[in-house]
């Protein structure tokens, strides 16, 4: 057992975490491990096929497909984060996390939701610029913009994920290691700590609520605008624009209604809870890569051109 004298920082005993999983139910268990399988190679699949269209295909090579890019490597990066270990621990009887690797796995789990959040903000500008400054679309959204946006967004998305960090990865834990969770997460870790820890439990809920509140209606915000903007023009653009942005929107809502649930308004039950993490972390990052490219005619051509290549490339080989 890990011991710490009493002069550093953190004097935990605790050297692993229990996750106490999903389900007791064998047929309940057999159900999950097919879903979050199946949607976990689709994500794998869907989202590096998107990274790799966009990378190989020079049509694609503007900024709404840049960000999109990213969009799919974050929405990677974020379900494995907790997707392979739900897969693994499901029919397992003890779920041991160590104590390092539940702090690098609440640390990545909310650089990816953070970085994502700022993201989502880069792509609604992208098609605010779109629609509302065609003729100056290309000179705005230039390359030099575009990796400003996303270094900005890995840079908040890491800011966010410390600010939280410091103040767990201090705490003290020396008896309770049991999470009833399937992940490790800020708020559930913060309440094993022995001592009060209300604080950290108050600052956590409140640096993740704020910013995906504040992400949210900032974006609603932003969509309502266009909509309003266009709708001055002519009632033809609104419906091309409603339908562009209609993609948008189902992301935005799919990906913060979860959150909101679980770090502004918690449920008191449980359950529901860990549904709505399931929601977030297997659902939408295979809901992402279906919308973007099912609703859009160019990512449609690019996929068929480059399985042309692929299928050709193996005929002369």
């Amino acid at each position: 057992m890990r011991t710490v004298s009493m002069d550093k920082t953190n004097d935990s005993l605790v050297t692993e975490f229990v996750l106490l999983g999903l389900s007791a139910s064998l047929e309940m268990k057999i159900l999950l491990f097919l879903f979050i399988f199946s949607f976990y190679v689709g994500i794998v699949l869907g989202n590096l096929f998107i990274v790799f269209t966009v990378v190989c295909d020079p049509h694609l090579h503007s900024p709404m497909y840049f960000l999109l890019a990213n969009l799919s490597f974050i929405d990677l990066g974020l379900s494995s984060t907790t997707a392979p270990r739900m897969i693994t621990d499901i029919f397992s009887e003890h779920k041991a996390i160590s104590f390092p690797g539940c702090m690098i796995q609440m640390f990545f789990v909310h650089v990816m939701g953070g970085t994502e959040m700022v993201l989502l903000i880069a792509m609604a500008y992208d098609r605010y610029t779109a629609i509302c400054k065609p003729l100056h679309y290309l000179t705005i959204m230039s390359r030099k913009t575009c990796i400003c946006f996303v270094v900005t967004a890995w840079v908040i998305g890491v800011i966010h994920a410390v600010s939280q960090f410091v103040c767990i990865v201090n705490l003290p834990f020396c008896g309770p290691n049991k999470i009833d969770s399937f992940y490790c997460d800020f708020p559930r870790v913060a309440e094993l700590a022995c001592t009060d820890s209300n604080w950290v439990e108050h600052v956590v809920t409140a640096n993740s609520g704020l910013i995906s509140m504040g992400t949210f209606f900032l974006l609603i915000m932003s969509y309502i605008f266009i909509l309003v903007t266009v709708r001055h023009h002519s009632s033809a653009g609104l419906s091309k624009a409603f339908s562009t942005l209609s993609a948008h929107i189902t992301v935005v809502f799919l990906f913060f209604a979860p959150c909101f649930f679980m770090y502004v308004w918690e449920f008191p039950t449980l359950s529901l809870d860990k549904f709505l993490a399931i929601l977030d972390f297997v659902v939408t990052p295979l809901l992402n890569p279906a919308i973007y490219t099912f609703r859009n005619k160019d990512m449609k051509v690019a996929m068929k051109r480059l399985s042309r290549k692929i299928v050709s490339s193996k005929e002369t080989s």
